[in-house]
């Protein structure tokens, strides 16, 4: 009878420690991040580039943009991609790498794919840009000017004072067949360099200052980032990955590319001048720095710009912060 007592009991604290744990492991969604809503914007082309109707996405509340209209993120969406128009001394030219996609069981999600994107000038040259698809929260400055310092293009982060314990998200991967990267610009001969790409998701927490000059710094205060190699199976849901706190340099789990970002690879933003300026990352943070911003991306390449592993696709979806 004792024994019995005994085991009633020890069930119903199990009982009571997993609802507390259930409890204790709050999960908030990101905003728009089940990707069920996306504008469609249609972009004609110059006629110098064949003059092509060409349609790119953007997540957002469901809306149809006809027009060659400079975008900027609607209905307080948070999220930017490589989706962009550009106008090069009066030349359009759209790009479209990221776009939505049904999946198996029912709603959408993110497909992210490297493409070689093909521009043909008056039916005579032809140029060969290597384009990843990327989501990330941030804004592009539509339209594209130029070619030079992509980064400068984009406010990379957005304004976040919590202290998540992982990000959380379903996806699919698959791997590019070369056992290569594909350089190309369009302006040089397309390179083959060494090594396999990877996809990649990441999310990193900093604390941000400016100063007199409009400068802005940063200390990394949060990390959680992981590359693909190989291909999935399928789907993996509810996929996390932890975000560590402070300097991770010394940990068992640190991979160098979990490193501050080099001051020559700077991502950008805003500045209270309202000038572009990078965001330097000086140094770690204490694990009990503040936090100011927040970065999320989701690419198909963990390489620079127009360089990565064609046919590498990324599918994402479901993507939320625990804690």
């Amino acid at each position: 009878m004792k024994k019995m007592q005994r085991t009633t009991l020890m069930a119903v604290l199990c009982g009571v420690l997993a609802v507390e744990n259930a409890c204790a492991q709050h999960v908030e969604p990101l905003a728009f991040a089940d990707f069920e809503h996306w504008v469609t914007r249609e972009i004609k082309e110059s006629a110098l580039l064949g003059g092509k109707t060409k349609t790119v996405y953007a997540i957002a509340p469901t809306r149809h943009i006809q027009g060659n209209k400079a975008y900027k993120n609607m209905g307080g969406s948070p999220w930017a991609s490589s989706n962009v128009m550009a106008n090069v001394m009066g030349v359009v030219k759209a790009s479209n790498t990221v776009r939505p996609e049904k999946r198996e069981g029912g709603g959408t999600c993110a497909c992210m794919e490297t493409v070689i994107e093909d521009c043909c000038v008056l039916g005579m040259m032809n140029l060969h840009v290597l384009v990843s698809g990327s989501i990330f929260l941030g804004e592009v400055n539509e339209p594209i000017r130029s070619t030079n310092s992509p980064y400068s293009k984009m406010e990379m982060g957005i304004p976040f004072t919590k202290r998540p314990t992982r990000l959380i998200f379903d996806y699919k991967y698959k791997a590019s067949p070369d056992n290569f990267r594909t350089q190309s610009t369009g302006f040089s001969a397309r390179k083959q360099l060494p090594g396999r790409d990877n996809g990649e998701v990441y999310i990193l927490l900093q604390h941000r200052w400016e100063d007199a000059d409009g400068n802005v710094y940063a200390h990394r205060v949060g990390t959680g980032r992981e590359r693909y190699a190989k291909s999935t199976a399928g789907w993996v849901n509810g996929h996390s990955i932890p975000i560590h706190y402070g300097d991770i340099t010394d940990k068992p789990f640190y991979k160098s590319y979990m490193g501050l970002i080099p001051e020559e690879n700077s991502y950008y933003c805003r500045n209270s001048k309202g000038k572009m300026v990078p965001v330097v990352e000086v140094g770690w943070g204490k694990p009990d720095e503040p936090v100011t911003h927040m970065l999320v991306m989701a690419s198909a390449t963990c390489g620079t710009a127009y360089v990565g592993g064609l046919g590498s696709t990324l599918w994402i979806d479901n993507i939320a912060l625990g804690y």
